[in-house]
């Protein structure tokens, strides 16, 4: 934390970076500010209380990490700095906190919340603001279930082997783009291991600096064998995450451990670019897409490139550019729920710039970004058909299949 400090030479460059100082203004609420309120507090020159409010509203999107020219580790300060504070927090916001760390991260429960959310909108007079933030999240209806095998053998002549982990919200909210994940790396000759003892990855405690996050880690590592080629995950956070755990265990027994299996981890994106992807047959359309960078793909691990790469590799689709591209879309985590109209604004502007590419479809890498574009989009749509928004792997299955079809229910 103190290196992180004293990188910073506050020299401006985070300001246009910092997606909460885009729409707030305020000094307090930009990386430069942030850290000099997080040394004050550190120093004991400044009471928590007067600094929690401006460290609250960070995403955590890291945005500020790719423009800074010092090589600040903000996410090194920002994450124990957060463990720190969680300590000291005021019992209502804690206790929100808490509710919403006891439900995403376990898919049983998370499924049953959405199940109740239709009987808790109804009585929104009845609930407190807050609660109504975290239920509009939720979809109308959830999608079926989807199985997952232990083990997907590779078709035809063996490439790789990995293991898969399927997150915990993604497992409720689009089960489909785990499948799509194991099919689309079959077709590339790899066989997928399916851990059964895997849960929650940890990355949404740990980014929201809850303790948890070690057991929910711990239990991680042990899960997946070590005769895998590589840990493959499809959600930028989870991605995140775990190749977070160094930090996570600094000091710790599982030190070592931690750092062996974070350079094991590697995004769905990547490894299929690396491994050389099996080029999918022509559409039966043109097809134009929009890829928007997940924060913890493009910031926070330098993932921007190779999902790109992975769509350009579809015959029949034209990439489009994004406005703002860099800035993160509202979604982070807990964001939601703790900061619900900054989550909104940005939210809305990250709508607004996907409508004015005039593309078919989004793509993107993310669960949080997906449903958060997928609401805002809905929104911005005026009551017309909403743009769709599909994982990147979902795009490359529906080509393989030869389903890809733009205005059917299939790409939305």
């Amino acid at each position: 934390m103190a290196a992180a400090v004293a990188r910073c030479v506050h020299c401006g460059f985070c300001l246009p970076a910092c997606p909460t100082y885009q729409v707030l203004g305020e000094e307090m609420d930009s990386p430069r500010g942030r850290i000099v309120l997080m040394k004050e507090v550190l120093e004991d020159r400044l009471p928590l209380d007067h600094a929690l409010p401006h460290i609250d509203r960070c995403l955590g999107c890291l945005g500020c990490v790719t423009a800074c020219p010092s090589g600040v580790a903000y996410g090194d300060l920002l994450t124990p700095f957060r463990e720190m504070a969680n300590a000291k927090r005021e019992p209502a916001a804690a206790f929100r906190r808490r509710l919403a760390l006891l439900t995403l991260p376990y898919p049983a429960r998370l499924r049953l919340a959405a199940m109740i959310a239709p009987i808790a909108r109804a009585l929104r007079r009845l609930t407190p603001d807050w609660m109504g933030d975290l239920l509009a999240l939720l979809p109308p209806t959830l999608p079926a279930s989807v199985p997952v095998p232990g083990f997907a053998p590779a078709i035809g002549a063996r490439r790789a082997r990995v293991g898969l982990l399927l997150g915990c919200a993604q497992r409720v909210l689009a089960p489909e783009i785990n499948a799509a994940t194991i099919r689309v790396l079959r077709r590339n000759g790899v066989d997928v291991v399916v851990p059964r003892e895997q849960g929650c990855c940890g990355a949404l405690s740990m980014h929201a600096g809850d303790p948890t996050a070690r057991r929910f880690a711990r239990r991680t590592m042990a899960a997946f064998p070590a005769d895998v080629d590589a840990v493959v995950t499809n959600a930028a956070g989870c991605g995140s995450g775990m190749r977070e755990y160094p930090l996570l265990f600094a000091g710790a027994p599982e030190s070592d451990a931690a750092s062996a299996f974070a350079q094991r981890v590697v995004d769905v994106s990547v490894f299929l670019d690396r491994l050389g992807v099996v080029a999918p047959p022509s559409l039966r359309a043109p097809l134009r897409v929009v890829y928007h960078d997940a924060c913890h793909l493009s910031h926070a691990q330098g993932i921007r490139e190779e999902p790109r790469r992975l769509l350009a590799a579809i015959p029949g689709v034209s990439l489009r550019s994004l406005d703002d591209g860099e800035l993160c879309c509202g979604s982070a985590g807990l964001y939601n729920v703790e900061q619900p109209a900054i989550a909104a604004a940005l939210g809305a502007r990250k709508a607004a710039a996907l409508l004015a590419t005039r593309a078919d479809l989004v793509a993107t890498g993310n669960i949080g970004c997906l449903n958060q574009l997928r609401l805002h989009l809905a929104r911005a749509g005026a009551g017309g058909r909403p743009m769709p928004v599909l994982h990147t792997v979902e795009i490359l299955d529906h080509a393989y299949e030869g389903t890809m079809a733009v205005g059917t229910t299939l790409a939305s």
